[in-house]
């Protein structure tokens, strides 16, 4: 079993991506919301970062990103990535988002 874990920048796509995982048969997972390390710079009053820095990060998108989370068989994997992919597209576009899988040694509590 894997864990693959979704950081997605692009928050208006998720709901596309929900309605692409159901079609393609993710029957659940866990979704958090997020922010990105630049937002908790800009809040810390302490950090001596130049007001320039301080504006240009300020300006961004806030940072805000939701957190998607599967626990998934083996062979789901590759499906569930296709089926995130064919709605964010290139995950290599910066602002995107962050893709990865982490392997799953004991899990309990999933209902199977």
């Amino acid at each position: 079993m894997q864990l693959l874990i979704l950081i997605l920048k692009k928050v208006e796509l998720m709901e596309d991506i929900i309605k692409q995982l159901a079609e393609s048969g993710v029957k659940g997972g866990t979704i958090l919301e997020g922010t990105g390390m630049a937002k908790a710079l800009i809040n810390m009053e302490d950090l001596p970062v130049f007001g320039m820095l301080r504006r240009i990060l300020a300006d961004e998108d806030k940072e805000t990103c939701k957190l998607m989370m599967f626990v998934l068989k083996d062979d789901q994997v590759m499906t569930t990535r296709g089926a995130i992919k064919k709605v964010i597209g290139d995950l290599s576009i910066p602002n995107t988002g962050i893709m990865f899988s982490i392997p799953i040694t004991y899990v309990e509590g999933l209902g199977e």
